[in-house]
């Protein structure tokens, strides 16, 4: 019986740490999806003040769609990097959304917010519409929407998002 435990606890353990892992190498070491070169699923999520925000208003941007939790180890590894390329792109047609999964809604990510000093353009999807509506199956995931629209990178997973290689190819595609 201890015997099944132990090798059960390691079984869970192993795949905590690969479903952990950080892409150091930034975007461009992300694999390819299915999801990606299609129209952005047209979503509305809600802002912390109340207001609402419609994909399709951000059309002529760079939007950086990003699924997230505060309970999630890997999200909150992955924020001070977003923290970051959201402030080096201040003044481009960049937009970041970051869409909490959180069940306490407003009230988990402000007070997460105001713990941990992290602070993102955050947005809450209620009823999950706005995750079915993407298929994301587990945070974080996160979708990078080109100028037009559509769908150029689906990574599952942190990212280090202020990674060299990265912030090339979102200034690249607010050039097209």
């Amino acid at each position: 019986m201890k015997k099944r435990f132990c090798l059960l606890a390691l079984a869970i353990l192993a795949a905590l740490a690969m479903a952990c892992q950080r892409n150091e190498q930034g975007i461009e070491g992300a694999a390819f999806s299915a999801a990606e070169n299609r129209p952005a699923p047209e979503i509305v999520v809600s802002d912390l003040n109340g207001g609402s925000l419609r994909l399709s208003q951000l059309k002529g941007k760079v939007v950086l769609l990003n699924f997230w939790a505060t309970w999630c180890p890997p999200c909150r590894e992955e924020i001070p990097s977003m923290m970051r390329l959201n402030a080096s792109m201040t003044g481009k047609p960049f937009q970041m959304v970051a869409v909490s999964l959180d069940e306490g809604g407003k009230t988990a990510i402000e007070e997460f917010f105001r713990t941990h000093g992290f602070l993102l353009p955050a947005y809450t999807d209620a009823q999950g519409k706005a995750a079915g509506a993407y298929g994301v199956s587990g945070v974080p995931e996160t979708f990078v929407i080109d100028k037009s629209g559509i769908v150029v990178k689906k990574i599952i997973g942190p990212l280090a998002w202020d990674a060299p290689d990265t912030i090339a190819f979102l200034e690249d595609l607010m050039k097209k």
